[in-house]
């Protein structure tokens, strides 16, 4: 089993980037796709209009999706959503016919099936509170973008609040993610799932 942990946060010295880290090595087949470290325009300048060159960093990020049988993103939630950065990268990655099609009857199908994926988020908020509101950050990630694709299934974990934590706190979120790194490497190595043809 191949996975990919795609770290959104764009500070090198953030909990996100500790977590990815964190996951990684404990998963043990992982490789760590910080996006503060790739040069692209994270901005789609034409829309769905006109396709925009993808630069290398975003075609080298390509082939280790494609590469992949897990997918985890993390990052923080940020107004409810991800850091501009990483919707950047998903506009301009997640593309018309390399990472979902429109079937004749309209209804999208994924091109990325047959992997698996996981969504880490950090919150300053009480965990009764994102229920609340919708948990709009993970919906965004796990249904409408991975799921979309056609990864599944897509595990969630939430992690907060972070503003005030100590670093007793901090430790035992790692070690969270240290266990569920170890887990998913079990629970999903040897699966022999079958993968879409992404075009």
């Amino acid at each position: 089993m191949t996975t990919l942990v795609i770290d959104g946060h764009p500070n090198p010295d953030s909990l996100c980037a500790a977590i990815a880290a964190r996951y990684a090595e404990a998963n043990g087949h992982a490789t760590v796709l910080a996006l503060r470290d790739l040069d692209f325009d994270p901005n789609m300048r034409h829309g769905y209009t006109r396709r925009q060159t993808l630069e290398p960093d975003l075609e080298r990020a390509w082939q280790r999706l494609l590469d992949a049988d897990h997918v985890v993103v993390v990052t923080p939630v940020w107004w409810g959503s991800v850091p501009a950065l990483l919707k950047g990268f998903f506009d301009r990655l997640l593309l018309p016919r390399r990472a979902y099609r429109t079937k004749p009857s309209g209804v999208p199908e994924g091109l990325l099936a047959g992997r698996t994926g996981r969504v880490i988020v950090t919150t300053d908020s009480p965990w009764w509170y994102l229920p609340l509101v919708g948990d709009t950050t993970v919906r965004h990630v796990r249904q409408t973008t991975l799921r979309f694709c056609g990864i599944r299934p897509v595990r969630a974990t939430r992690l907060g609040p972070v503003k005030g934590s100590s670093d007793e706190l901090r430790a035992k979120w790692l070690a969270k993610v240290e266990r569920l790194g170890r887990a998913d490497a079990e629970r999903y190595s040897g699966a022999g799932r079958v993968r879409s043809a992404a075009v």
